[in-house]
């Protein structure tokens, strides 16, 4: 468990509650951390000021919405400059279909995530938007097959 020298137990916990359930009530919050609402609602406040909470978000399912295929994509530069990372993550700033983008050390220079309907659609991604980048050398694209674990939970 990771923990920060201004966070206490009760803090760690409070965020645990936050990310399992974003939507519980500053009373349910307070009710399971056995601490008083007002308390309770100025360390959520302390945390949010000081960052430790970046903000709160809906997780939808991709599958029901038409977004069953999830690809990892490996991309390689073809040369590795300050001009070419910057154009190139720019561009990918703008393409929805990419919900995470790392620059990365190793064999590839990114790794991304890229969410689409079905081969087809990913394949008019991969033509039409990320090979014809102009620093991009190389794409490799792994298909998932299997989705073991997905979570957005820190391990707090």
């Amino acid at each position: 468990m990771a923990k920060s020298t201004n966070l206490d137990e009760l803090d760690h916990k409070i965020l645990r509650i936050i990310q399992n359930d974003s939507q519980k009530t500053l009373k349910e919050i307070s009710e399971q951390v056995n601490l008083s609402l007002s308390p309770t609602h100025d360390r959520i406040k302390r945390m949010e000021s000081e960052g430790y909470i970046q903000g709160y978000a809906a997780l939808l399912n991709r599958k029901k919405l038409n977004l069953g295929l999830l690809v990892h994509c490996q991309v390689t530069l073809e040369k590795q400059n300050r001009k070419n990372f910057r154009e190139f993550e720019a561009a990918i700033l703008n393409f929805p279909e990419v919900t995470s983008c790392h620059l990365v050390s190793g064999n590839f220079d990114y790794y991304l995530n890229v969410v689409s309907a079905d081969v087809e659609s990913y394949n008019q991604f991969y033509q039409q938007k990320l090979a014809v980048l102009p620093s991009v050398a190389h794409i490799s694209s792994l298909f998932v097959m299997d989705e073991i674990k997905q979570t957005t939970a820190l391990p707090v």
